[in-house]
C-alpha cells in the first residue's frame, strides 16, 4: 500500500509540473511567464532516484550503515520534494514550507508529526513536512532575523538532498552523528561579511513534539576570514532521552569549506558527541571526521571524493560498539533542463561483523556498491 501511495505521490509531483508549465504557456500572452510565476510562488520541485548494487547481493536487500540509499540491489526513487519559500525584506516576514515524501521521508521524519519508529524508520511515514516555519527581519542594525518552526538542522556538512553535497550517498557523520531537523526558535545576525551568529533553542534532535520537559540550547558562529576560506562552529547542549530532563546531550560540530583555486573545493567536517546515561553510569560518546574533494573539469562534468572515519564507541548510535570508514568516487555529469546525473562507487569496512553477505546477516567487515543516481530541479 505504501508503495503504491508513494508512486501516486510522484505521479503527483511530475503531473503538477508539467501542468504548471502548461499554465505558465498559456499566461505568455498576458506578460507572464514560467519564471516570473515560479518567482512569485517561491516554488521548486525535486526528485530523486537511483539504483544501487550491492556487489553481496544479500538477501536481506540491505546496504549497511546506510540511511537514504539503503535498498540493495533494486530502483529506489527515494525523495521528491514541493517547496514555497519567501525570504523576509527588512522589517517583514518571509516563509518556507518544504514538503517530502519516499524513503527518505522515513529516516527524517521526527517525532510528534505523523507516524515515526525510532526502531525501524522502514515503518515511519513516506510523508514529511520536512520544514516549515516563518521568518521575521526585525530592523536591528544590518538585520536580525528570528525564525519559528521546523527547520532543517544547521549541524553538519551535507544536506538532506543529493543534489546539493558533491556525492550521492550520504556520509557516516550525517546518518548517524548529527540531527536532521529542529523545532523551536532561532535568532541569527551577521555582525559583518566575515562574521555570523545563530542562536537555537528548540525541542532537541528530530522532535517535532518534544520527548521531555527540558530544551535544547545551540549556538552556530560562521566565520570566513577570506574568499577562500569559510568556516562554521556549531554546537548544541540539552535533554534527548525519553521523559527524562537531567541526562544531557553535547554536540560538537566543525565545517570549514576551502578554495585553493577555482575549479577545486576542499570540505573537512569534524563532530563529537557525549551524552550523560544517569548518576551511576559511564557517559556514552561517539565522534569522527570526514573530507571531500570536488574537482570541476567544467560547467557539465566533476568528480568529487569523500573519505571518513567514525566511532561508535558505545554502540549508541550503530547499534554495535566499533569503528567504520567509508570512501567514496562520484563523478557527475550535469545536463540540460536541472538534470544531473551520479555514478558512484562506495566501499564501506569496520571493525566488526555488520554487514550482510548474499545468504547471512550482518557476517562480514566490509561492503562495495555501485550506484547510478539521477536529480532533476525545476
Amino acid at each position: 500500500m505504501k508503495r503504491v501511495i508513494f508512486s501516486i505521490w510522484f505521479t503527483l509531483v511530475a503531473v503538477f509540473a508539467i501542468a504548471f508549465s502548461s499554465f505558465a504557456e498559456e499566461a505568455k500572452p498576458a506578460g507572464l511567464n514560467a519564471d516570473e510565476i515560479k518567482k512569485a510562488l517561491g516554488l521548486s520541485i525535486y526528485l530523486q532516484g537511483a539504483y544501487t548494487y550491492n556487489f553481496s547481493n544479500p538477501d536481506s536487500g540491505e546496504n549497511r550503515l546506510r540511511v537514504f540509499d539503503h535498498d540493495a540491489n533494486s530502483f529506489m526513487l527515494d525523495l521528491a520534494q514541493v517547496v514555497f519559500v519567501k525570504d523576509a525584506p527588512m522589517n517583514g516576514v518571509g516563509y518556507k514550507v518544504k514538503l517530502s515524501a519516499g524513503e527518505t521521508a522515513k529516516w527524517i521524519h521526527s517525532r510528534g508529526l505523523g507516524i515515526n519508529d525510532g526502531d525501524d524508520p522502514s515503518k515511519s511515514d513516506a510523508f514529511d513536512l520536512t520544514e516549515a516555519y516563518i521568518d521575521y527581519l526585525a530592523p536591528v542594525g544590518k538585520g536580525l532575523k528570528l525564525r519559528f518552526g521546523k527547520y532543517v538542522t544547521y549541524f553538519g556538512a551535507e544536506v538532506i538532498e543529493a543534489k546539493d553535497n558533491p556525492n550521492y550517498s550520504r556520509s557516516l557523520l550525517f546518518n548517524y552523528a548529527i540531527p536532521f531537523t529542529h523545532t523551536g526558535l532561532m535568532a541569527s545576525y551577521s555582525f559583518t561579511d566575515q562574521l555570523s551568529a545563530n542562536l537555537h533553542i528548540v525541542n532537541g534532535w528530530d522532535n517535532t513534539s518534544d520527548n521531555n520537559k527540558g530544551k535544547t540550547v545551540g549556538l552556530s558562529v560562521g566565520y570566513a576570514p577570506m574568499e577562500q576560506l569559510s568556516m562554521y562552529f556549531n554546537t548544541c547542549y540539552g535533554p534527548e532521552q525519553l521523559d527524562n530532563n537531567s541526562n544531557n546531550r553535547f554536540l560538537f560540530d566543525w565545517v570549514a569549506t576551502i578554495k585553493p583555486m577555482k575549479n577545486l573545493s576542499l570540505v573537512l567536517n569534524v563532530d563529537y558527541a557525549k551524552e550523560e546515561m544517569g548518576s551511576h553510569v559511564e557517559d556514552v560518546k561517539w565522534y569522527g571526521y570526514a573530507a571531500i574533494a570536488k574537482y570541476d573539469f567544467n560547467d557539465r562534468y566533476s568528480i568529487a571524493v569523500r573519505g571518513e572515519y567514525f566511532n561508535d564507541h558505545d554502540g549508541v548510535r550503530t547499534g554495535i560498539k566499533q569503528s567504520m570508514k567509508e570512501v567514496t568516487i562520484t563523478p557527475e555529469i550535469r545536463l540540460a533542463n536541472g538534470i544531473i546525473l551520479r555514478p558512484e562507487y562506495r566501499h564501506d569496512w569496520a571493525e566488526e561483523n555488520t554487514f550482510d553477505g548474499h545468504h547471512d546477516i550482518m557476517n562480514k567487515k566490509s561492503q562495495d556498491t555501485i550506484a547510478f543516481a539521477v536529480m532533476y530541479s525545476w
